[in-house]
């Protein structure tokens, strides 16, 4: 690789003018002394976000490579209107809400086996910073191992999170891969055992979080893509201009909280990848994070402590202290940073800041300055100045119209069509190629109860034993004498009755009519009735089962029935005919009929 020339170790980036006795002079900070980062503080309004504008226009303008992350997403709109044509192709704009052309951004691709842990813990901090609710060692625990058994699966990425823990067949795949005895054990020896009620209130939170995180397609196709579409390290070591636009009002404060410390993650691995290069050869690149507590975990505290010697220089702004962790990322600012800018600040800020500003203010002083006026102790030649007061720059008005070209540029080389992407990230699943694997009784499970009818179906009543057979008497020789003329008509009077009205259906469901079996009453069902089988109503249907529920309960007879005895044909009672549903005098099979039985004298 060439070697980078360092003839801007000189330049100034203005940023700020004297007000001392109103003699205005335009000041700055020069490349050595950025290195050793900038830490801007004030309340919202003051004028932070036109200071960071300003600073990164000149950086644009004088060739630098530089990013910006914007959780409100204004100001990276803006800056798109201010790129100078010869830098349009350099423009890297990562838009999540730009749903039809999504940049693929995997943390989890293709990492090197020393960088793993690194990645891990990456994750794990932004994680914990944003459901420090439900965070817990156990969550931790397996949250960490599926991170890292998917650092060693090839082509993998957060969706595995969700699938590792409940797809067996998925996490023999991955564990058959790994290689690091610690991990493989944690799935043979522990996850493997664990019973099935302890496994699912364990991994609960994860399958709630890490799914809600996932469920949101603008989201899902940007960190489902197995292949990233942009390069850190490549955007960093070419010094093009990366511009995050983290909108929370389009892309939801968690999902944006969550991008963002994942894009600073993978800028903090490009970062220790530059220790491969030698130090003159390692280009600065300039880090702007607007809102950075949203981002501030234990790996952006590592940044600022580390990476001065990589060449990434950052410049961060917030509202006040009390938003930064006490543990690590406060002592890391104020331990780390070499030229702080302070806005208007709160009087707990004010007495925070005490001794950074005495003795020449007192915090009653930091209280009261109006907008764009500030207090900076400014980092020349390597040794902090004693603090003063300036004014910022006004905005910058210098619109070059670029916005258009810019987004078209970037969609055409870092983007690809949603339909596309959504497609791939199926496949992945499982969802297209070869069919998803299915037991037998998933479609059944799958399917819609229907509603409950009036008239019950005979074969969908409870499955009883079928009877035994019986021994059926001989059947006479000579015809039987016809039934009593009183018995006969018991039959035509219980049908001339009138029949019970059914329940009309549902409204919105069509009707079809249907009749008893048994007792012959017109009936309605709400599905349409299967020819082949017969139908009862709630009062036979009560009958036939009762009928079944007797037969079943007479025990089978091993030995051969006997002979009927010879019985008077006057004897012989007339038989209730038997109401078939098909011609050939057999039942169906699964049919239900109804008979007398035969009277032994």
């Amino acid at each position: 690789m060439a070697s980078y020339p360092h003839d801007h170790e000189s330049e100034i980036n203005l940023f700020a003018e004297t007000n001392y006795r109103n003699a205005r002079r335009k000041f700055g900070i020069k490349t050595d002394d950025r290195r050793r980062h900038v830490y801007v503080l004030g309340k919202t309004g003051m004028g932070k976000t036109t200071l960071l504008e300003n600073m990164i226009l000149n950086d644009i303008n004088a060739g630098h490579g530089v990013a910006y992350v914007d959780p409100h997403g204004d100001t990276a709109e803006r800056l798109l209107d201010f790129i100078p044509p010869e830098r349009i192709n350099d423009v890297v704009y990562f838009n999540p809400a730009d749903i039809e052309y999504p940049i693929g951004f995997n943390l989890l691709e293709a990492v090197d086996e020393a960088n793993r842990p690194l990645v891990a813990q990456g994750l794990m901090g932004v994680f914990k910073k944003i459901w420090p609710d439900v965070w817990s060692a156990r969550m931790e625990h397996i949250l960490n191992q599926c991170i890292l058994s998917l650092l060693e699966y090839p082509d993998s990425t957060l969706l595995g999170i969700n699938r590792i823990l409940v797809d067996k067949e998925f996490r023999k795949r991955v564990v058959s891969v790994l290689k690091d005895p610690v991990v493989k054990a944690f799935w043979v020896d522990e996850y493997a055992r664990w019973e099935d009620r302890f496994r699912n209130e364990a991994i609960a939170p994860i399958q709630n979080k890490v799914g809600q995180f996932l469920a949101a397609t603008i989201i899902r196709n940007i960190v489902a893509q197995v292949k990233s579409t942009i390069n850190m390290r490549e955007i960093m070591d070419e010094g093009k201009i990366l511009i995050i636009n983290l909108a929370k009002g389009r892309i939801g404060e968690d999902s944006s909280r969550l991008l963002g410390g994942m894009l600073i993650t993978q800028l903090q691995l490009a970062v220790m990848e530059r220790v491969d290069m030698a130090e003159e050869e390692r280009r600065d690149f300039y880090l702007y994070v607007d809102e950075f507590q949203n981002f501030a975990t234990a790996s952006f505290a590592n940044i600022l402590s580390e990476a001065r010697k990589y060449r990434l220089n950052l410049i961060v702004a917030h509202q006040y202290i009390e938003q930064l962790d006490e543990d690590y990322v406060r002592p890391a600012v104020f331990g780390n940073v070499g030229t702080m800018i302070f806005f208007r600040v709160g009087a707990a800020d004010a007495l925070f800041l005490e001794q950074e500003v005495a003795p020449r203010f007192i915090p009653e002083d930091l209280t009261n300055l109006t907008k764009f006026e500030v207090y900076i102790k400014l980092m020349i030649d390597g040794v902090a100045s004693e603090i003063f007061s300036a004014n910022t720059l006004p905005p910058i008005n210098a619109r070059t119209g670029s916005t258009e070209r810019v987004i078209k540029v970037s969609r055409e080389r870092y983007a690809q069509p949603r339909a596309v992407v959504e497609e791939k990230i199926l496949r992945w699943a499982g969802f297209l190629g070869a069919a998803p694997t299915v037991s037998a009784a998933a479609p059944a499970a799958a399917a819609p109860r229907p509603a409950a009818p009036r008239f019950v179906v005979a074969a969908a009543a409870p499955a009883l034993r079928a009877p035994a057979p019986r021994p059926a008497a001989p059947r006479p020789t000579t015809p039987v004498a016809p039934p009593p003329p009183a018995k006969a008509a018991s039959a035509p009077a219980a049908a001339a009755k009138p029949a019970a009205k059914p329940a009309a259906p549902k409204p919105g469901k069509q009707a079809y009519d249907a009749v008893c079996a048994r007792c012959g009453k017109t009936m309605q069902l709400t599905f349409q009735p299967d020819p082949s089988r017969p139908y009862f109503c709630d009062d036979c249907f009560k009958i036939v089962k009762e009928e079944r529920k007797q037969a079943a309960a007479i025990p089978v007879e091993s030995a051969p029935p006997e002979p009927a005895k010879n019985v008077p044909l006057s004897a012989i009672p007339a038989a209730t005919p038997v109401p078939f549903q098909k011609a050939g005098g057999r039942p169906a099979p699964g049919e239900v009929v109804s008979f007398d039985d035969p009277q032994q004298p």
